[in-house]
């Protein structure tokens, strides 16, 4: 379990670093796919750790819920939102880049609050 917690881990951090890099190809839809890749990679980090099932969008919704109500943070539920309109923008193409940009800050705060729980098994 330890292995494919650190695959996710990493998987998350290098969307992330990619996020930024289309960002700054002002390939929008690009910045935000990878930004949704990178928190759910992080959620799935966690659910992992914790030996919980995390093979659905429906699921990794559940278990930031439940990670919210855990940490007593609200933000994360709002945070995965935003990813979650990122990815929609993938195929949508409809968020002006300020809107992006603003989000992949929300996401990155999402995996750094995250990170230590997925350590912390």
């Amino acid at each position: 379990m330890l292995e494919s917690t650190n695959q996710y881990l990493v998987a998350s951090r290098e969307y992330m670093g990619k996020a930024y890099q289309y960002l700054a190809d002002n390939d929008l839809p690009q910045a935000g796919e990878k930004a949704w890749g990178a928190a759910a990679e992080m959620v799935k980090a966690i659910a992992e750790a914790r030996g919980r099932y995390h093979s659905s969008h429906r699921v990794l919704y559940q278990v930031v819920d439940d990670l919210a109500e855990e940490t007593g943070d609200s933000a994360l539920r709002r945070a995965f939102h935003v990813a979650s309109d990122l990815h929609i923008n993938y195929y949508e193409r409809w968020l002006p880049t300020r809107t992006v940009q603003r989000g992949l800050a929300d996401v990155q705060r999402f995996i750094d609050k995250l990170e230590p729980l997925a350590h912390a098994g």
